[in-house]
């Protein structure tokens, strides 16, 4: 048994999981002093980048894993199960609480508040064969690793991001989510992406704010004044070459239901803080292979059909670069090394806020 402040001790630090845009899509209930259920919703219905739910449930699978963890320094063990006829849309995790003699506290405890994105640039310094391999065995059996690491590869990432930036900047409904998840003049944010941890510099940044006012900016900067070329310089070709490697988490069996997903999201946070673990600091790089799911698919990205050409044009180079076969799956992408700690960074929402009232 566990009382009700041990257990919001363990939500407290759940809670820093994170999730797609800092969009945070769980909410908290305390059913009894061995329970917790976790009120899982998505965001497919206004994000473009959340594809059939995918990031969301990515996003469930990180903060149940941190769950997992944050019960271990309190002597629980966690372990959970979707409810009964929830589904992918609004689906309940059920998570039971039981004490076990031989609990252990995770070592990654440690760096479940610590953890950030980093969007700048990062030290080129190669990951040792040490790193690697921890890298590779936190994300455990059922997915594999592939590293990216000699400068020859770095250029092609960077060329797949700036084409896929491009497709990012240029695509009204993605248009709509970046003026709804940046808070601009923050440098940090509850619920949002504070300007300050954007990525780019602070001209950028001010004309950023202005054009992003209105859809009718933002085309015509794009179309006449070449607008999408200094945010792809900042924020996708001199951090894809300026780091020590780029990181393809693929999984050993194809996803055929959202809760592969929610594993894969466990995964991901495992490998997230042992990166922090390391010393090191990662940045997703997940709109190609969001993009790419869309391809797969047979779906557009956007109203407008024409940019249908170009995703699938995406999803070729992504094979191509990282030797998939356009039917196998691929779940995260990430870049790593070692860079100061930033001093902007989206927070969470206050506890009391996730909590469902009793």
């Amino acid at each position: 048994m566990a009382d009700r402040d041990t257990l919001l001790k363990i939500l407290d630090l759940a809670r820093w999981a994170p999730s797609g845009d800092n969009t945070q899509p769980w909410r908290f209930e305390i059913v009894s002093d061995t329970h917790i259920a976790i009120h899982g919703h998505d965001t497919r219905d206004w994000c473009v980048y959340d594809f059939r739910g995918y990031a969301s449930h990515i996003a469930h699978g990180a903060l149940l894993e941190t769950l997992r963890i944050a019960a271990s320094d309190v002597g629980l063990k966690a372990t959970w199960a979707l409810r009964k006829g929830s589904t992918d849309v609004a689906p309940i995790y059920d998570v039971s609480l039981q004490h076990t003699a031989d609990i252990k506290r995770d070592p990654l405890l440690a760096f479940v508040e610590s953890r950030a994105v980093q969007r700048r640039p990062m030290s080129t310094t190669p990951l040792t064969d040490e790193q690697k391999t921890a890298l590779t065995n936190a994300v455990g059996e059922d997915f594999e690793l592939s590293f990216f690491e000699s400068g020859k590869m770095k250029r092609r990432v960077a060329k797949l991001l700036w084409d896929s930036a491009y497709l990012r900047l240029t695509c009204p409904e993605a248009y709509e989510v970046h003026k709804r998840v940046i808070e601009w003049g923050a440098r940090f944010s509850e619920d949002k992406i504070p300007e300050e941890a954007v990525g780019v510099d602070a001209v950028t940044a001010k004309l950023m704010r202005w054009v992003m006012q209105s859809w009718a900016r933002v085309a015509f900067f794009n179309t006449y004044l070449a607008g999408t070329i200094a945010p792809r310089i900042q924020l996708d070709v001199l951090p894809a070459m300026r780091c020590a490697a780029h990181v393809l988490m693929t999984p050993r069996r194809t996803p055929t239901e959202f809760l592969d997903y929610v594993r894969v999201g466990e995964a991901m946070q495992r490998l997230w803080l042992t990166v922090a673990s390391l010393g090191l600091h990662l940045q997703p790089e997940m709109t190609p292979v969001i993009f790419r799911w869309y391809a797969q698919n047979g779906a557009s990205i956007t109203a407008d059909r024409s940019m249908d050409a170009a995703s699938a044009r995406l999803a070729g180079k992504f094979d191509a670069l990282s030797g998939r076969a356009s039917d196998e799956s691929v779940v995260f992408f990430c870049r790593v090394g070692k860079a100061p700690n930033p001093v902007s960074r989206s927070l969470r929402m206050a506890l009391r806020t996730l909590l469902q009232p009793d």
